[in-house]
């Protein structure tokens, strides 16, 4: 059963959620990840609702949404779904399916091609309008320590959000 939600309605509950963490989910061709993000939020630019992520360039899902320029943000609010965010934000797609193995259902995106996970009930549809690699010669040096001691960088989305629903399994 799919809800009509507005935007901005539920931007509160997102960001109570990025700790632990929300699924964000990219789809190109036969390949599907998710992951989970813990940095993100929702804000108004030129004139749009956008969905910010960002993702490590070394992380299989970028490349797979610097193929497709789009992706969904799927948030557990009825079920904390914790051994899954722990699946999702410690495993690669390089070692495992992580639908199969947290028992996912993928749900047909209602206005692009990447799925949104049916066992969440707060759901964001993105097409990416603007990327944008950190420099982190801006950073500041205490945060550029703790976050950036390796040499993996992140590339900040903004995902124009599309569609916004709620959706619980019949």
């Amino acid at each position: 059963m799919i809800q009509e939600i507005t935007c901005f309605e539920y931007a509160g509950k997102v960001l109570e959620k990025l700790n632990p963490g929300i699924f964000l989910t990219t789809s190109f061709e036969k390949n599907t990840n998710t992951m989970i993000i813990g940095w993100g939020g929702i804000i108004v630019q030129w004139g749009k609702p956008i969905f910010i992520v960002l993702v490590r360039d070394s992380r299989a899902t970028y490349n797979l949404i610097e193929k497709s320029h789009e992706f969904t943000v799927s948030v557990p609010l009825k079920s904390a779904l914790l051994d899954e965010i722990r699946i999702c934000g410690t495993k690669s797609m390089r070692e495992l399916d992580k639908f199969e193995t947290c028992k996912f259902t993928k749900v047909k995106g209602r206005k692009i091609d990447t799925p949104i996970i049916g066992e969440c009930t707060l759901h964001y549809e993105c097409k990416v309008i603007y990327k944008q690699p950190l420099n982190q010669a801006m950073i500041p040096e205490q945060i550029k320590k703790h976050y950036y001691d390796k040499t993996a960088n992140h590339t900040v989305y903004y995902g124009e959000i599309v569609d916004q629903y709620l959706y619980t399994k019949e």
